[in-house]
């Protein structure tokens, strides 16, 4: 299965049996609406703090996602799973409401497709028939712990980022029909020194082009081999960045179609989200909503999705500590049916 030095070639092509997306209100009236399964017309979602509204988002995507998969919970043998809050707090908690065997990640907003890196190589190795994989963010709670609060109403640098409210989840089989994963690689951690948490585009560009590039080098293929690739969160200031480096690195982008999900889920003419979108929620909901939608449809035969995170805590960040980030990157291709 190791193709390289940090890549995961599935020969089993385990499928993506069933999805499901929840968000929250703001992002409803994206351009991205009509490709969520659920959009609630409140952030609290009528519980007592944003946390346990998390907590809600992820359980409903959770639940969905095994449903339209056509299981019960008590079919799936694991849960892959992380959010952004300390200890991975909305996972964990919702993990014991689903009560799957759990393996809980934490990879900042790249924990979307490490989850489903690591429940895709569950399956393939024969080590299960049915894991699910997902992750969620709110914008209330993690801009509280990460930035400020937003009761403050603090004026934000053109460079920050909104955090999505919403979870995305998926099942991952060793049979059925829905599109399927073909391979991942394993980022490294990225240290350019940045240690202002408002621009954390700057941060992560370079984590995920070091991914990309070893990608293409292990797996011994160039950017046109897909149709579309998509970075998770980098927004407006982190894309062109990246756009920079891919082409300093003589990496031929031009081949294919690059986009960002942080630049994909908000309109920049009606909603003010500065640079643009971040959280785990935002390449999930993407991801496992708008991409595989367009790819269900045969829009799309081959994708590469590369979730970016920035891996700081909020003590790293009080003792004046650079942010370290991460990338993830997960190849999907059209569907078949294995029986």
């Amino acid at each position: 299965m190791l193709k390289g030095h940090q890549s995961w070639v599935f020969e089993n092509k385990p499928v993506i049996l069933g999805t499901a997306t929840v968000v929250g209100p703001f992002e409803g009236r994206g351009p991205l609406a009509k490709d969520f399964s659920i959009i609630h017309g409140d952030s609290m979602l009528e519980e007592a703090s944003w946390e346990k509204a998390e907590k809600v988002l992820i359980e409903e995507a959770a639940k969905l996602a095994i449903e339209n998969a056509g299981l019960t919970k008590e079919q799936v043998q694991f849960y892959v799973g992380g959010d952004l809050m300390n200890q991975i707090i909305s996972s964990s908690f919702a993990a014991r409401t689903l009560s799957i065997p759990y393996l809980g990640v934490f990879g900042a907003c790249s924990t979307s497709m490490e989850s489903l890196a690591i429940a895709s190589m569950i399956v393939n190795s024969g080590s299960a028939h049915y894991t699910l994989a997902g992750t969620c963010s709110h914008n209330a709670s993690v801009e509280k712990q990460f930035r400020y609060p937003t009761e403050y109403g603090s004026q934000k640098p053109p460079t920050a980022q909104y955090t999505v409210t919403g979870a995305g989840a998926a099942i991952v089989s060793d049979k059925g029909e829905g599109p399927v994963v073909t391979s991942a690689t394993i980022g490294r951690v990225i240290d350019m020194g940045i240690t202002d948490p408002f621009n954390m585009g700057a941060a992560m560009a370079p984590a995920a082009v070091d991914t990309m590039e070893a990608h293409f080098r292990d797996l011994n293929i160039q950017p046109g081999h897909y149709d579309l690739i998509v970075t998770g969160d980098l927004s407006k200031v982190g894309y062109e960045i990246a756009c920079e480096l891919l082409k300093k690195h003589n990496i031929p982008m031009q081949q294919t179609v690059y986009k960002d999900c942080g630049m994909m889920i908000y309109d920049y003419d009606t909603q003010m989200v500065q640079s643009g979108a971040s959280g785990c929620g935002c390449s999930a909901v993407v991801t496992y909503g708008h991409l595989l939608n367009r790819m269900r449809k045969g829009e799309l035969k081959r994708m590469l999705v590369v979730a970016t995170g920035a891996l700081l805590s909020p003590l790293s960040f009080q003792q004046g500590e650079s942010i370290p980030c991460i990338a993830h990157a997960v190849s999907i291709e059209a569907g078949r049916n294995i029986s």
